[in-house]
């Protein structure tokens, strides 16, 4: 263990390990769970070297592994986590045989479904939930009933929610025949965002899915699918966040 400067946070370095997400392993501190060269430490801001030697729940963090990213359609009725005290569907469910250590980043309802990252790098999956990124996520949305102009012009309006303002989101109609399926984009990720907006124009979601995040789309990819993004892909979320000038790693 080092002092000053030296060393990365420790929480850094189980995120770049695939361990656990910063904010996670701040509660893994918190909870006592971690062992530095063989001694419990609790310290959020403790810096660590490659000479030390890091345990969570007494197994060995294995900080050589390397970065994946995958890109997952999220089914519908399944949770958006590794493991489920209730015993309900999870998205590991969906994992391809041996992906261990990656985890998702943000979540989409037990009832939606569409497009979700994966990634053991904590980094990236950081800079992309952090609210100031503003990543931009499109969802078709089927609602009950036929929109009329001014329910779309309400919901293309900032509404209060637990407490804040919304960003003003991009609301268009994509098809409407007895019911309304919306094109609906979001560049923040406020809880039941979607739903309680259109709940609040008389107009609640019949289905949900999100279609794009940040520059991903993949109409071919089906409910339950996953694949590995491409070098480009990674390459476009990381400058997306700012991780990485154009063409210039950081």
């Amino acid at each position: 263990m080092t002092t000053a400067n030296q060393g990365e946070r420790i929480q850094k370095v189980l995120s770049h390990a695939g361990v656990a997400s910063r904010r996670e392993g701040e509660r893994l501190l918190e909870q006592g769970r971690i062992q530095v060269n063989g001694t419990v430490v609790r310290q959020p801001g403790l810096r660590v070297t490659a000479r030390d030697h890091i345990q969570v729940d007494g197994r060995p963090v294995d900080r050589g592994q390397r970065p994946r990213h995958l890109l997952m359609y999220k089914p519908r009725g399944c949770v958006t986590t590794l493991s489920d005290p209730q015993g309900r569907a999870t998205v590991a469910d969906c994992l391809p045989p041996g992906q261990t250590r990656v985890f998702p980043v943000g979540r989409l309802d037990y009832d939606s479904e569409g497009l979700l990252i994966f990634t053991n790098d904590g980094e990236l999956a950081q800079a992309l939930m952090r609210p100031q990124t503003h990543v931009p996520k499109t969802y078709l949305t089927k609602v009950r009933g036929r929109v009329d102009a001014a329910a779309l012009a309400r919901l293309r309006r900032p509404f209060t929610l637990e407490g804040r303002l919304t960003r003003p989101a991009m609301v268009e109609i994509e098809h409407r025949t007895r019911h309304t399926t919306l094109r609906i984009t979001l560049t923040e990720g406020r809880k039941h965002q979607v739903r309680e907006m259109c709940r609040r124009v008389s107009h609640p979601v019949l289905r949900l899915r999100r279609v794009t995040y940040g520059p991903l789309h993949d109409p071919a990819l089906r409910p339950g699918q996953t694949r590995p993004l491409t070098s480009q892909e990674v390459q476009s979320l990381r400058e997306m966040t700012g991780l990485e000038e154009k063409g210039v790693r950081k």
